[in-house]
């Protein structure tokens, strides 16, 4: 992959676990609201957040498929899930278990065998 296509995926990385933030917030905010499911939906603006940045990181994807294929691509994006435990543990003050910590250097380590196989 060339440096641009290396920087839109990782860039894309970390859309998904700002996603994931967002969703916890409104998750967060739906237990302290009451009234009907569908009024407390309605007026969870971080929810209602959270799902436009899901759409805006779709289409980004999908600008990012047009240029690279997808089996280059994904194993980068992927990353981001292993940002979720690190943007819990900062923005909720959940915790990082040392088996977690392993396990993203594991994934670190597979994606340089992935790329590596695919130069």
């Amino acid at each position: 992959m060339k440096l641009n296509d290396w920087i839109l995926c990782a860039v894309f990385s970390v859309t998904l676990p700002i996603g994931q933030v967002l969703f916890k917030w409104a998750a967060n905010t739906h237990a302290t609201q009451s009234g009907p499911l569908v009024l407390k939906l309605a007026t969870n603006f971080p929810l209602i957040f959270a799902l436009f940045w899901y759409g805006m990181s779709a289409m980004f994807w999908f600008y990012i498929l047009t240029r690279i294929p997808l089996s280059a691509a994904y194993p980068v994006a992927i990353l981001g899930s292993g940002l979720v435990p690190f943007f819990a543990w900062i923005f909720f003050r959940e915790r990082l278990s040392p088996e977690l910590l392993v396990g993203l250097g594991v994934m670190l380590l597979g994606l340089y065998i992935i790329q590596r196989g695919a130069a």
